[in-house]
């Protein structure tokens, strides 16, 4: 009897979904690397400044049936690390996409560049999901072509602020959760690989056409406003007008040399344990359009 109840205090206190797992130490932490920038030198409102709010160093976008809300960094950049953490939303929140991510599509409509962290909403009982993506102008046609990979995540992003990161260099994207690598894309040929400079933008808005079940399940304004919570903004790196001779902090121990074992051991872990969707495994691709996988 004993014996039952502390397994059934085991599975409230640790439930599915990977929540309240210890991850691995990659050993290294580019984020201690990089200094805190102020909201107000690095970003602007971009859109929905009525849905946003600043409170010392937290920066809160909300979505309601009205309009979502948005920012963007001031400069351009080229290359560099681009993090901030970020606290969600418990409860119902399908439909909803809460963003960190990269892009010059408002330079290049329709034939853009853009690297993405999305936080896919969800229903109560099921963890969220994040998405990662990665697009490339390829040749210029105006087919954008996207490159997704899911996790869910070994803690309950929406019970305190956890680090999330994009570092982008000439040769290579690494996807950070708190310091932990969770997927690199290597540049393989210029045409699969963003090279062109880019902006930094958060934002929180409605998808219910994708995000939730493949927009099954669609965003319910009865649990209005969705909140999403930010700070602790890192962006470090090489501007578009920066000298030739800049470079972007390292993702590893050992610049130029890639993640280091125990980092590779850590991201094996976290897509051992936590990937959910491959594009690159997704039998309904046209696998001729990702020449990488």
């Amino acid at each position: 009897m004993a014996l039952s109840l502390i397994l059934l205090a085991l599975l409230v206190l640790c439930p599915s979904g990977g929540h309240s797992q210890r991850s691995p130490s990659p050993g290294y932490y580019p984020s201690s690397r990089v200094p805190t920038s102020p909201f107000d030198r690095e970003f602007q409102t971009l859109w929905g400044s009525q849905h946003q709010r600043r409170e010392q160093d937290v920066v809160t976008l909300w979505l309601d049936k009205s309009t979502g809300s948005g920012f963007k960094s001031i400069r351009p950049y080229r290359s560099g690390y681009f993090g901030a953490s970020i606290k969600l939303q418990p409860g119902f929140t399908a439909g909803v996409d809460t963003s960190l991510y990269l892009s010059n599509n408002q330079e290049h409509p329709g034939d853009h560049d853009e690297v993405d962290i999305e936080f896919l909403g969800t229903t109560p009982g099921k963890p969220y999901s994040l998405q990662t993506n990665v697009f490339a102008r390829g040749s210029g046609d105006r087919n954008v072509i996207g490159r997704e990979m899911k996790f869910t995540l070994w803690f309950d992003p929406t019970q305190d602020f956890h680090h999330y990161a994009i570092l982008w260099n000439p040769n290579q994207i690494v996807f950070f959760v708190d310091d932990v690598p969770i997927r690199t894309y290597n540049r393989k040929n210029e045409a699969t690989f963003p090279t062109r400079p880019m902006w930094v933008y958060g934002s929180i808005w409605d998808a219910s056409d994708w995000a939730t079940e493949n927009g099954r399940i669609k965003a319910d304004y009865r649990y209005q406003p969705f909140v999403a919570k930010y700070k602790n903004f890192k962006l470090a790196g090489c501007t578009a007008d920066s000298s030739s001779s800049c470079r972007p902090p390292s993702p590893a121990p050992f610049r130029n040399q890639g993640l280091s074992r125990q980092q590779m051991a850590a991201m094996t872990w976290a897509q051992r344990n936590f990937l959910v969707y491959n594009y690159c495994h997704d039998p309904k691709r046209d696998h001729t359009q990702t020449p990488e996988c």
